[in-house]
């Protein structure tokens, strides 16, 4: 556990190996979700995750299920004008 100062300003200051544990680097993001009771979540906010967690990113609840073939006649319709 690290315990960090809080600034005349409000500020704090990750030390070097906290940094290199999330993997952040000078000029790099980093994210931070309040969670309950009073906690947070830090994290790097690079892209270093799975190529799988995109897929459901543009899902939407209750949103269509279509098959290969429709999305492939959809297109085809898209590319030729027709509606």
């Amino acid at each position: 556990m690290s315990i960090l100062t809080v600034t005349a300003k409000g500020q704090v200051t990750l030390r070097k190996d906290l940094l290199k544990h999330l993997g952040v680097h000078p000029g790099d993001k980093i994210l931070l979700d309040k969670l309950p009771d009073g906690r947070i979540e830090v994290r790097s906010a690079r892209r270093t995750g799975k190529i799988s967690e995109v897929f459901d990113l543009l899902k939407r609840e209750g949103g269509p299920s279509l098959s290969i073939d429709e999305i492939n006649e959809i297109a085809a319709r898209g590319w030729t004008g027709r509606r």
